[in-house]
Order: C-alpha cells, then structure tokens, then sequence
C-alpha cells in the first residue's frame, strides 16, 4: 500500500469535490467571504460552509471572522505541496517516455526479432495473404 503524507491526501480529497474547486479557482484571485463563495453555487449556506471546513481542514484555506463574516483565502504552500507531488510523478513519466524515445529511435528499421516469418514471407503479410 502507497504511504502518503496524510496532508496531501486530505488536500486531494478536498480537491476531488467540483464545488470546493470552484471555491478555490474563486479564491485564487482574491479573499472572498463564505457568502461570495457560496452565490454562484446552487446549494445552501450551510452546506457552503461545511465545504469551507473541509477545504480549511485540508490546509487550503485560512479562514479570519470580522463581526459576523467570515473571510477565507487561500494558503499557497498548500498548493505547491500538491505542485511538487504532480511535478514529481510528471518527472517520472517523462523519463520513462524519453527511453522509450531513444529506444525506438535506436531501433527503427531493425526487424522484430520476436517475429517469426517463413522464406518468401514479409513481416506484414500472413499465410492467408500467400
């Protein structure tokens, strides 16, 4: 079993709700109140705030009360931990893409040696085409 960081998965968790990341895109061009969150969304201010907790509790977003609103914004270290995961894995499967590149490269033109044909026969044909 994958042994991750328990924050990491918390903030893919919270990422994983199309609600919440309408709430962090909205986050990411300035501070908002739960109540600006919650307008373009079609679902009650309670659930609007239950959403706010989780993203909070993930780590994505601070949350500061003045009087009776609640401002919340968004925390950058969050993102960049789940930048760095992405961009590792991204790293990885880029190596592996650009072997496979040089190996092909290096092997263009060559017959398959796991290709077994018969005298007179091509690699593209079959004994049917014969």
């Amino acid at each position: 079993m994958l042994n991750y960081a328990p924050d990491l998965d918390r903030l893919f968790q919270a990422l994983a709700d199309p609600g919440r990341r309408h709430m962090v895109e909205r986050l990411s061009r300035g501070p908002a109140t739960v109540s600006e969150l919650g307008k373009p969304l079609a679902i009650s201010l309670a659930a609007v705030v239950q959403h706010v907790q989780v993203l909070e509790a993930s780590g994505l977003v601070r949350t500061q009360k003045s009087g009776r609103s609640r401002t919340c914004s968004i925390d950058p270290a969050a993102l960049r931990s789940a930048e760095s995961w992405i961009t590792e894995r991204r790293t990885m499967v880029e190596r592996r893409l650009d072997r496979l590149g040089e190996y092909l490269a290096q092997t263009a033109g060559q017959p398959d040696p796991g290709w077994v044909t018969e005298p007179g026969q091509t690699t593209s044909q079959s004994k049917e085409e014969q």
